[in-house]
């Protein structure tokens, strides 16, 4: 591969990545929170409450990504009465699937993390008199974030390597630009190039949580 057929490459496949990293941003920054919701959503004593969040945690994490992805993209347009009310651009259709996908892979993190909190330490912030806010901010989410950061880490480079499925609603990401290379060139050298972009993607990442870990680790 010549120096100049990289560069004639690494311009598309960057601005592929833009949009992989626009999708990654988006999808972490609502699904996290999203997740927590569903985790304390899971654990209410309202029953319906409790039912509707297992439910949803059930049927996301129990269905492929894609078929979540597809459905929302094609399906809803096409449901009877409503569909033309559910067209929507397929960046934001892949974001929206992306969102309640992993909210629920997060809420299932986030509830294995307070499942490890002993139980002595609720008991303990009730003798102290925090009431059950402040039970719940000051010692419960410190400790549950602490020990569901490792997971959260490779739930999140599951994420970046996920995104090349924006290939199927024809979202032009870094994989598209790669296999258009690939088609065009006859060279298998594009997908090489794709795959240390996300080889470095993931590296990024993978400092990031580890310096998050130490972080909390000796707080």
């Amino acid at each position: 591969m010549s120096l100049s057929y990289f560069f004639d490459i690494l311009g598309p496949m960057l601005e592929g990545m833009r949009m992989t990293l626009l999708l990654f941003a988006l999808a972490i920054v609502t699904s996290i929170p999203l997740g927590f919701a569903f985790t304390f959503m899971a654990r209410s004593r309202v029953k319906p409450v409790a039912w509707f969040a297992n439910a949803y945690i059930y049927v996301m994490r129990g269905t492929p990504l894609l078929l979540q992805m597809l459905f929302i993209c094609f399906g809803l347009p096409v449901i009877p009465g409503i569909g033309e009310y559910l067209v929507m651009d397929r960046f934001a259709a892949a974001c929206l699937a992306f969102t309640l996908n992993y909210a629920a892979y997060f809420a299932e993190i986030f509830r294995g993390g307070l499942l490890a909190i002993d139980k002595g330490q609720y008991e303990a912030a009730k003798v102290l008199g925090l009431n059950r806010w402040q039970t719940t901010s000051r010692i419960i989410l410190p400790q549950m974030v602490r020990i569901a950061l490792p997971a959260v880490s490779n739930e999140s480079i599951t994420l970046v390597k996920d995104t090349a499925l924006l290939y199927a609603v024809a979202v032009p990401e870094l994989l598209h630009f790669a296999q258009t290379a690939v088609n065009r060139d006859f060279t298998i050298m594009p997908f090489v190039l794709a795959g240390i972009i996300y080889l470095l993607l993931t590296l990024v990442l993978t400092l990031l949580f580890k310096a998050l870990e130490r972080k909390f680790k000796f707080e």
